[in-house]
């Protein structure tokens, strides 16, 4: 691939980090402050510690042996076709899924802005994106760099502003009270609230593995997919507990709540405490965007798996055909005409049928996570044996790759004994019961070789 057609570092490092600070952070932080009070603090810790870990795993690999498939393709070579083709279309649909709910999201913000059809900025939105990801991956790239620089700038600026109020810079917030707030409500539902709060905190750091499938159209593969993975994992943990200490320093413990819309967001409440004008409409503009640069990131993974798995025998050869930019036309397509059939299924909302889809979803990266962990035990010795590591090295190996093991079973435990995420285990398993299924349906064959 031409030079000027690659990802950067920065690149790579900017959409890892724009794919976990979106609109669950701005609008969804408040749940898992809800639920388990001020301890979720440490929710984060843990959760960041334990992906942290999956994603050093998953960066190894990518360094060693960069694959556009990348986390469905290690799958596969460690366990086989069956693998390779789950891995890749569990994660597929959970991506179209999530495509949906975000330009219904984008749309609806957009649209009341105009008071216009919300499916009338969703068309423009999908058919402008399509345009970006026709063109070279580079062009890709940039557009999620800058949109991901917007985002970054906001939380900086936020984390600031909850510096300048504890100053008393700023109005908004008492530090006795803050102080009170903090200790008062540190296990307000005890020890299952903070188990369920885990949970909520845990799915809040997934999109971070789209690194490694955009790795392999970068420069340097192995030096950009380590840098990558070590600068992104820090800062998702700074800003992330950094807003966290400032929301639950600067608003009363009863005034954070789960977020629908951006009035609510607990973002918004800090910014009108601290006197900042206009925030709900700042806040609404950031959400829109976080949500648009989602939709975006999310074409350009699905597009590239399904390319790479057409490789593979895992998806029809119709999905190898590339243009003059390199870019994978026809899987362009199909992630387009399904996040538009995902977005009227939410209009329609058959009884039961969205509620299953989306309970799956919460529980795809659960079963992603599990096989990277799987995979990486499987495949290390190999890479060792063959002299394929780089400088991207897990610690601790193998207790560390056990005990991440061991916390996700935990986690899935954890999940069985909560009543709404059971559904999602339930849900999931149905789904990946049946992708085994059909990939023993689907014949394997030598890995195609496409000329770009």
């Amino acid at each position: 691939m031409a030079e000027a057609t690659q990802l950067k570092s920065r690149h790579l490092t900017m959409m890892g980090l724009g794919s976990a600070v979106g609109a669950g952070l701005f609008l969804g932080v408040g749940l898992g402050i809800q639920i388990s009070g001020t301890s979720v603090l440490i929710s984060y810790a843990v959760a960041g510690v334990l992906i942290a870990l999956i994603m050093w795993m998953l960066g190894e690999i990518a360094a060693a042996r960069p694959s556009l498939g990348s986390f469905s393709t290690y799958a596969g070579q460690a366990f086989g076709h069956w693998a390779r083709f789950t891995m890749g279309w569990i994660y597929w649909f959970m991506l179209i899924m999530v495509m949906g709910a975000e330009i219904t999201g984008a749309a609806a913000i957009i649209g009341s802005w105009f008071d216009i059809a919300p499916w009338i900025p969703a068309l423009i939105a999908v058919a402008f994106f399509a345009v970006v990801n026709f063109a070279a991956v580079r062009g890709f790239g940039e557009f999620e760099f800058w949109f991901a620089i917007i985002k970054v700038a906001v939380i900086i600026a936020f984390l600031v502003i909850g510096i300048l109020m504890a100053l008393g810079i700023l109005p908004g917030m008492d530090l006795s009270r803050a102080g009170t707030n903090f200790t008062d409500n540190f296990l307000p539902n005890g020890m299952p609230g903070f188990a369920a709060g885990l949970l909520a905190v845990a799915f809040a750091f997934g999109g971070i593995e789209l690194v490694t499938i955009a790795a392999a159209e970068s420069e340097d593969p192995a030096r950009n997919v380590a840098t990558a993975v070590r600068a992104i994992i820090v800062r998702i943990m700074i800003f992330y507990i950094g807003s966290i200490v400032v929301i639950t320093m600067a608003l009363p413990f009863s005034q954070i709540q789960d977020a629908d819309a951006a009035a609510d967001s607990p973002f918004t409440l800090v910014l009108e405490a601290a006197k900042i004008p206009f925030a709900a409409g700042f806040m609404e503009a950031i959400i829109a965007l976080a949500l648009l640069s989602a939709f975006n990131a999310q074409i350009y993974a699905t597009s590239r798996l399904v390319f790479d798995m057409a490789k593979d025998h895992c998806a029809p050869k119709f999905f190898l055909k590339t243009n003059h930019s390199g870019s994978p036309i026809n899987a362009v397509i199909l992630s387009m005409i399904f996040a538009f059939a995902s977005v009227g299924l939410q209009f329609w909302n058959p009884p039961g049928l969205l509620a299953f889809l989306f309970n799956a979803v919460g529980g795809c990266l659960l079963v992603v996570w599990a096989f990277i962990v799987a995979s990486f035990l499987k495949l290390h010795p190999q890479l060792k044996a063959n002299g394929e590591l780089t400088d991207i090295r897990v610690p601790g190996y193998p207790w560390l790759p056990w005990a991440t093991a061991a916390a996700l079973a935990a986690l899935t435990i954890f999940m069985l004994f909560d009543p709404s995420a059971r559904n999602q285990v339930i849900a999931v398993i149905i789904l990946f019961a049946a992708l085994v299924a059909l990939s023993f349906v689907v014949p394997a064959g030598k890995r195609e070789q496409v000329r770009q």
